[in-house]
């Protein structure tokens, strides 16, 4: 019989190699897991303390947050896009200047510059597109040159000069919508999601890379890649099963429809990005749904055809969850501390 000594150094040799064994057989997965990803996706970077700080932008920061430039004086382009709510809306529709509710429910704008297309149907080809229609839109003047008027009152005549110094007049509609979308350009929101995909292995947990090898398995990633997991492309809502009977919607949506007035667009949205999923429900162009959790099986049951179980449905939460960045520092009143 071996002394008891020498008992438990072969008991720790053994665990020890046994350790090391299971550690180099995760690393392996997680090197096998990274390179699936890779195929589909793509991280994105933080933007820097310079471009935030330029004329254009720092002049587009104070229109975003500035209520005054509305019909009303009550409403800003933050009012529907709240830092604690991924930059998107919690109502399932927001209140424009008119005091009436937007047709769809407000996306997020973090991250939202790096798409083609803004908006559910994709009719918005720019940030700039977005925010000029917005003053005769959320904004709620009668025309966009309205806003001229109470720019030039607010003092901001300036500011535009200084931005726009090759440009008579500067304070223009146009200019307005090239000042917030300047603006929009720095809310980028990289995560832990991002660390793991350039190389960290510990950045995500176990439950998220078991929810991205679900994710891969159960083909989500054919409309949810690229930089932002989503965003590009436009997709029939419902392929499987007609979308309203999973999300309870109280109406019919046509989507695109609506745009194009082609049959084949009937349905058809912009697929989502899923970049700060987790905070900016409710979910769905009619905000129909509001937990993720559920969310996610109604996207495997209209678009697939199939029903996930809870623990899958859970595991892909836990890595949609990896998604979420930290609000952009300058993602404030100019004027507020942090």
């Amino acid at each position: 019989m071996l002394p008891q000594s020498l008992n438990d150094l072969i008991y720790v040799l053994v665990l020890t190699s046994f350790v090391i064994a299971c550690r180099e057989n995760a690393i392996g997965n997680d090197a096998i897991l990274r390179a699936q990803a890779l195929e589909h996706f793509e991280s994105i970077s933080a933007v820097s303390e310079i471009s935030r700080s330029t004329p254009l932008t720092m002049l587009g920061q104070e229109l975003f947050w500035d209520n005054r430039v509305s019909a009303n004086g009550q409403i800003s382009c933050a009012s529907c896009h709240v830092a604690s709510e991924g930059g998107a809306d919690r109502r399932r529709f927001s209140v424009d200047a008119r005091e009436k509710l937007t047709a769809r429910n407000s996306q997020t704008v973090f991250n939202s510059t790096l798409q083609r297309a803004l908006r559910w149907t994709g009719d918005r080809s720019s940030a700039a597109h977005q925010a000029e229609k917005s003053l005769t839109g959320s904004m709620g003047f009668a025309n966009a040159d309205d806003v001229v008027g109470i720019l030039t009152e607010l003092g901001y005549q300036k500011k535009f000069e200084v931005a726009f110094p090759d440009i008579s007049p500067a304070v223009t509609p146009g200019n307005y919508a090239k000042a917030i979308e300047s603006y929009e350009q720095t809310l980028i929101t990289p995560s832990e999601w991002d660390q793991f995909l350039n190389g960290n292995d510990q950045a995500i947990d176990v439950s998220a890379k078991a929810g991205l090898k679900q994710f891969l398995e159960k083909g989500c990633m054919e409309c949810h890649e690229g930089k932002l997991l989503g965003g590009e492309s436009f997709q029939r809502f419902g392929v499987a099963k007609d979308y309203w009977e999973a999300t309870k919607s109280a109406k019919q949506d046509v989507g695109r429809f609506d745009l194009t007035k082609k049959e084949e667009d009937r349905f058809v949205f912009r697929v989502s990005m899923l970049r700060n999923i987790e905070s900016t429900g409710p979910y769905f162009h009619d905000g129909s749904v509001e937990s993720l959790h559920e969310a996610i099986q109604v996207m495997a049951e209209v678009q697939t055809g199939t029903k996930l179980s809870y623990d899958d449905a859970s595991a892909i939460e836990s890595f949609l969850k990896t998604l979420s960045g930290t609000v952009p520092p300058n993602y404030r009143k100019p004027l507020e501390k942090r």
